[in-house]
């Protein structure tokens, strides 16, 4: 029961923290007349909560340090995925997956958008499914190409999504620019859960040596 409270607590707060970093970015404007372009800086979370939630081995994808220990286990890889016990707080893809749904279905009902649903339901899974494959194929020192490769998709779905409900091809002549625009920001957002992952790291190898 204290694992699944822990989690839970865990899933409701990387939860809060993207919902509000998505409203807060729709009340910025961007300068760009293309439609649909945006930061995205709430990706930023999920790529967090997935590199955050994996593991080595046959349970789940991960990744490792270059002495084979993971990304959270210490200096010396003594830690609960090491010896295939599932630690507290390690976030599933499910549970990750659950917090972009939460997520995608509240900042639509936060921010009024609710025609909007579809498309960044579309783009988000479409995301999501390339961000897990995308890891098992990236160090912890390259998560910003998993954050790109992301973006990217996410883009990619909402022109899908968007053809789809408008009945018209010539909203792909966005294509191009959506994709350059998605290099760019999910390079940042990327970095942005990279750099919060190594500090994390940080904070709980010196917890471990006390």
């Amino acid at each position: 029961m204290r694992i699944k409270v822990k989690k839970l607590t865990l899933m409701a707060v990387l939860t809060a923290s993207a919902l509000i970093i998505f409203i807060i970015e729709a009340q910025i404007p961007l300068p760009i007349p293309a439609p649909g372009v945006k930061l995205g800086l709430a990706n930023a979370v999920t790529l967090f909560a997935l590199f955050y939630g994996a593991r080595q081995g046959k349970n789940g994808a991960g990744f490792e340090h270059g002495d084979g220990s993971s990304a959270f286990s210490g200096e010396h890889g003594n830690d609960s995925s090491k010896q295939g016990d599932a630690s507290p707080d390690l976030l599933t893809k499910f549970d990750v997956f659950g917090i972009l749904l939460c997520r995608i279905f509240l900042g639509a009902v936060f921010t009024g958008r609710l025609v909007a649903f579809a498309y960044s339901l579309a783009g988000g899974l479409i995301a999501f499914a390339a961000q897990v494959v995308m890891m098992r194929f990236v160090s912890q020192k390259q998560i910003w190409v998993c954050g790109a490769i992301g973006a990217v998709c996410h883009n990619i779905g909402q022109i899908l999504a968007a053809m789809l409900i408008t009945g018209t091809s010539a909203i792909a002549y966005y294509l191009p620019i959506l994709i350059i625009a998605g290099i760019v920001t999910g390079v940042v957002t990327g970095l942005i859960a990279q750099f919060t992952l190594a500090r994390v790291r940080v904070s709980r190898t010196d917890v471990n040596k006390k």
